[in-house]
């Protein structure tokens, strides 16, 4: 996985195939019809130049064993063509559940090897040591949910710890400090920053962690513009621009203009 400079703004397409998108793809809502979604999303990926994308696996795990089954031919396929994937599966738990986790989205070689992984840091970022010390050791990428784009989580995240930060940037504080404590790991650890946010509800300003990997949610259908995130996001850290069902509901034919037109306006 090849490190990202830190002024780089990167479209990041999201397969999330909802029952809206395998319509759109002509694909019905169905086990067979998600691996014809399957068959048809690399070549259309790879002829339209995205180099990462972000599997939703929860709209593959609603098929069952069947949809993660076809989650693992998505993966290798992704793999096979060099696109960057970050798997969404914001897993979180405890210390030794999560060593789990690493082995399965994390090891070299397991079926859902990802790039990238999205974890939740809820019970405590100490508990993610495993899922990091494992990604630090193959090479690949952690995006721990810091600042999310969903309105609902707003209390939360705004909730005041005991050092009088909230608890985002007590994330953020947290992943920084890991690492500076494990050198070499800078553009592989990073966390999840909605573009829809207002960082200074969180006391947060991303200056102040400068080369931290930005995931940034919230594009297209979730109200913010791609046009926006020179603005939303500092110069100092490589942002992943999610857009997703914005992309993915022109279908097949139209996916190659509708990549074009988000990138152009992202770099506008």
């Amino acid at each position: 996985m090849a490190d990202t400079p830190a002024n780089t703004r990167t479209l990041c397409v999201g397969i999330d195939p909802h029952a809206s998108v395998l319509e759109a793809w002509e694909c019905a809502n169905t086990e067979a019809g998600l691996a014809s979604f399957v068959s048809a999303i690399v070549p259309a990926l790879s002829a339209s130049g995205v180099s990462v994308v972000k599997p939703q696996v929860a709209f593959f795990e609603r098929h069952g064993v069947a949809g993660m089954r076809q989650l693992a031919v998505l993966l290798g396929e992704l793999r096979a063509k060099g696109i960057t994937v970050i798997g969404d599966a914001k897993r979180g738990d405890i210390g030794s559940t999560m060593a789990g986790y690493a082995e399965a989205w994390l090891r070299p070689g397991s079926d859902f090897e990802v790039d990238f992984l999205t974890v939740v840091p809820y019970q405590g970022v100490g508990s993610l040591t495993p899922v990091l010390d494992l990604a630090a050791r193959h090479s690949k990428g952690v995006f721990v949910l810091a600042a999310t784009s969903n309105p609902e989580a707003n209390e939360t995240q705004r909730a005041v710890r005991a050092d009088g930060k909230s608890l985002a940037h007590g994330v953020v504080d947290d992943i920084a400090l890991w690492v500076r404590e494990n050198p070499g790991t800078q553009s592989h650890i990073g966390v999840v920053v909605g573009a829809t946010v207002d960082l200074a509800d969180f006391g947060l300003d991303l200056r102040d962690y400068a080369g931290m990997p930005i995931l940034a949610p919230g594009f297209g259908y979730q109200g913010a513009k791609l046009s926006q995130a020179k603005s939303l996001f500092p110069d100092t850290s490589p942002v992943y621009a999610v857009v997703a069902r914005s992309i993915l509901l022109s279908g097949e034919a139209g996916m190659a203009d509708s990549v074009r037109t988000a990138d152009i306006e992202l770099r506008s």
